[in-house]
């Protein structure tokens, strides 16, 4: 059953373009569904989420976590009474403008976008379904609805202050309301990306070698999933051992989650969309306690797996990868396919052809970017030959 504070998709404000719906879809659930076809969507199966794409079958890429990401959503969006395809159609579409190499590419170029107003994955996502993704006759983008394009805006909360260039270009013709909070089935996304990545990280950081069980042993929410564990299943192999207590772990922050969001929708008095927007605090929220044990988990992960040896050795690697691409395709359009040149062609000024460069390097997959960057420079894996 829908609550009154779900988005509903029966008075959903509708598309940029006005389309007829389908009969069989509500509007939500035909914008998850154009996302899920989406090229860019498809690329993110060779994105990396920590480690670089190519490194390991088992290891997390954007693809797999944005469906982790949109599972959770799905379960607490439902708990909750909301409108799950919605939910979901956040969820999945998140990610869509993160860059090769994860946040270390996004640095990369965010650094080298400064003169011409920066690189923002957030923006971008925003950029791609409104713009880049040019498959339909009669628009370009996927023109999904306005609930939906909010919620990939602001599920992180309300934009405001000097807005990424993207995404400011966009909302000065389509205003997103930029200033409010997004609906709750936005919030739901924006945590479940905070659960799904706090788990999976250990999970393969475990797997990578990065740390053992032994020393996450004493984290908060871990500790207490090993020791149920343990007192369940007595001398459980070790891969069994993992998994369940890490599955727990996931059970402990969705169950924080749900609990703690409907006091704050019961506290709030919300009985509409348009109240949770207007609330001045988001509505769904961990405990205090919950979320001060995920910053320990957090900073552990910092340390042992974001800025492990290993890993910043790779870092360093593909930011040079990035450095090297954008400067010889503003330097020498003819490095760009042909069906990006036409654009480049027209670009009026500086800004305008960094801005392309910008949008086809960060659309570029992990292995893609090193095959190009080897291509133009001579080089494997980030190395001089």
């Amino acid at each position: 059953m829908r609550a009154p504070y779900a988005s509903d998709p029966a008075t959903a404000r509708g598309r940029r373009v006005p389309e007829e719906e389908s009969s069989f879809r509500t509007c939500f659930q035909r914008d998850r569904d154009r996302i899920i076809h989406a090229s860019a969507f498809r690329r993110l199966k060779h994105k990396t989420q920590v480690f670089v794409e190519h490194e390991g079958d088992y290891f997390r890429t954007r693809l797999t976590h944005s469906i982790e990401v949109a599972q959770v959503a799905r379960t607490i969006s439902g708990a909750l009474g909301l409108d799950y395809s919605l939910t979901e159609a956040v969820a999945l579409a998140h990610d869509l403008g993160h860059t090769p190499f994860g946040h270390t590419g996004e640095d990369a170029l965010n650094e080298l976008m400064q003169p011409y107003g920066g690189f923002d994955h957030n923006a971008q996502a925003v950029k791609i379904v409104t713009s880049l993704e040019r498959h339909y006759a009669e628009f370009d983008g996927l023109n999904l609805t306005w609930e939906c394009l909010e919620g990939i805006a602001k599920h992180n909360g309300p934009v405001t202050g000097d807005l990424p260039f993207a995404l400011s270009e966009y909302n000065a013709v389509h205003d997103l309301e930029l200033h409010t909070y997004a609906s709750a089935e936005a919030q739901v996304a924006a945590l479940a990306d905070d659960i799904a990545y706090n788990n999976h990280d250990l999970l393969d950081g475990l797997r990578a070698g990065l740390f053992s069980e032994e020393e996450i042993s004493d984290l908060p929410i871990v500790s207490g999933a090993f020791a149920q564990v343990d007192r369940t299943y007595p001398n459980l192999d070790k891969v069994r051992r993992r998994h369940e207590a890490l599955r727990r772990v996931f059970g402990v922050m969705v169950g924080d989650v749900i609990e703690t969001s409907r006091a704050l929708i019961e506290a709030s008095g919300a009985s509409s969309v348009e109240e949770i927007r207007a609330n001045g605090a988001p509505v769904i929220q961990f405990t205090p306690e919950l979320w001060s044990d995920l910053r320990q988990i957090r900073e552990f992960l910092f340390k042992r797996m974001y800025r492990a040896p290993v890993v910043m050795v790779k870092r360093a690697e593909v930011t040079q990868v990035v450095k090297n691409l954008f400067p010889a395709f503003m330097n020498d359009r003819s490095l760009l396919p042909a069906n990006w040149r036409t654009e480049i062609d027209n670009a009026q000024d500086e800004t305008a052809l960094a801005r392309i460069v910008s949008d086809y390097i960060a659309g570029m997959t992990d292995r893609f970017a090193l095959q190009e960057h080897e291509r133009l420079f001579g080089t494997y894996k980030g190395r001089a030959v």
